[in-house]
């Protein structure tokens, strides 16, 4: 008997989500087919320069935009921050530090000593 494997494919939107970056910035023929396992390690592997270029200038999907402001995805909702950002537009919120960048900075801090707190008394639980 023999074994058949089936190259597992993936929609764009998924492989540009695992890359990190926007869909609608990517080469229409990235955005128009599937990616396979194997391509999608090779993006990583070794990133042609559009992906390169996206990474290092954007436009970013929310979760990398919160993640280079140190906030939440809610908290960029929160504040009305919906659409895709580039590097520079980053840059610019970080140097105005307006005040619900501030606040959202404040209460991402808490979320995360908070988890590290309930994290740490469930350790000492099991020990």
């Amino acid at each position: 008997m023999t074994s058949h494997q089936n190259t597992q494919t993936m929609k764009p939107a998924t492989a540009a989500k695992k890359l990190g970056v926007y869909l609608e910035a990517t080469p229409a023929d990235f955005r128009e087919g599937v990616v396979s396992r194997a391509e999608l390690n090779e993006l990583q592997a070794n990133p042609p320069q559009w992906l390169q270029e996206l990474r290092r200038n954007g436009p970013h999907p929310r979760p990398v935009v919160a993640a280079k402001l140190g906030v939440s995805i809610a908290g960029l909702a929160r504040a009305g921050v919906t659409e895709p950002l580039t590097t520079e537009q980053i840059e610019a919120l970080k140097q105005e530090g307006p005040e619900w960048l501030e606040r959202e900075r404040t209460t991402q801090a808490e979320v995360r000593k908070e988890a590290e707190r309930i994290k740490k008394k469930n350790a000492d639980r099991q020990a």
